[in-house]
């Protein structure tokens, strides 16, 4: 099995919002080992067992808990990726934490100290988003809290920053900013970071996934050390944050571009 990320740069994080059926978790985690061959590139498959901060309450929300699990270990047995995973309550991070590779911590959470020490304990490493509020600098704080735990591998990333009420902005400097507070590497999320909360129809959230491809290039540029990409074989009709997908389709080319900037910018200069 290839190792989960956080070693030394460049790294990506790729798959569906939610985890559905085997045919799709499967179409997309085995395009995922094509790219991560092709590059040999560390790439972790990640998908979300409950999406449990939904806009409207009969949003979809996923399989759960233990269905969820067992998808996720169909997906690590069928392609040897390693599997990343959300983790919302504290309950949840000891039998995640048996079937993921690594933990995630949701951007809404990044402030739960329970979790956050909960998800240190666990043995795995751990991605902290960033809060849509949160300062580069704020980020200190919960990544300690996720040290404190006992965790020696985290990551935290930015997805940007609320601006007015349906909109986010990416702050370039983050990216260096966020690694000198926290001392940790600093992904990504391209696509989240698109996102229109409230913007989307019946009041869901909405999305500008043909902004996606400029902000990763940037990011790649301005110091990014890995890259968090949602995607879908029919992001029009996923069942949660379509609006800002990558098609399946479009990438290959898209991360194959994007590690062309990311080299390009660490090259000595001529």
């Amino acid at each position: 099995m290839a190792e989960p990320p956080f070693g030394p740069g460049p790294f990506l994080i790729a798959g569906p919002c939610v985890l559905e059926d085997d045919r799709v978790n499967l179409a997309v985690a085995e395009r995922l080992a094509e790219v991560a061959a092709r590059h040999r590139l560390a790439v972790t498959f990640k998908a979300s067992f409950d999406k449990a901060n939904r806009a409207r309450l009969g949003a979809v929300r996923g399989p759960g808990l233990e269905l969820g699990l067992q998808a996720l270990a169909r997906v690590r047995a069928a392609t040897g990726l390693p599997v990343l995973t959300d983790v919302h309550e504290p309950h949840q991070v000891p039998a995640a934490a048996e079937v993921a590779d690594v933990l995630q911590i949701p951007a809404f959470l990044c402030r739960q100290t329970d979790l956050l020490v909960a998800a240190g304990r666990a043995g795995r490493p751990v991605n902290v988003k960033k809060g849509q509020w949160m300062s580069p600098e704020g980020m200190a704080d919960a990544v300690e809290k996720v040290r404190s735990g006992g965790a020696v591998r985290v990551a935290v990333t930015e997805r940007g920053t609320f601006f007015g009420y349906g909109d986010l902005v990416v702050d370039m400097r983050n990216f260096a900013r966020l690694r000198a507070a926290c001392r940790a590497p600093v992904v990504f999320d391209a696509t989240h970071s698109v996102q229109q909360p409230g913007r989307g129809r019946d009041g869901a959230s909405g999305g500008l996934r043909e902004f996606v491809p400029a902000l990763l290039f940037a990011a790649a540029a301005a110091g990014a050390d890995g890259f968090f990409l949602e995607t879908h074989p029919d992001p029009d009709h996923a069942p949660s944050d379509g609006p800002n997908m990558i098609p399946l389709g479009a990438l290959a080319d898209l991360v194959a571009r994007a590690l062309d900037v990311w080299r390009a910018a660490r090259s000595p200069a001529e």
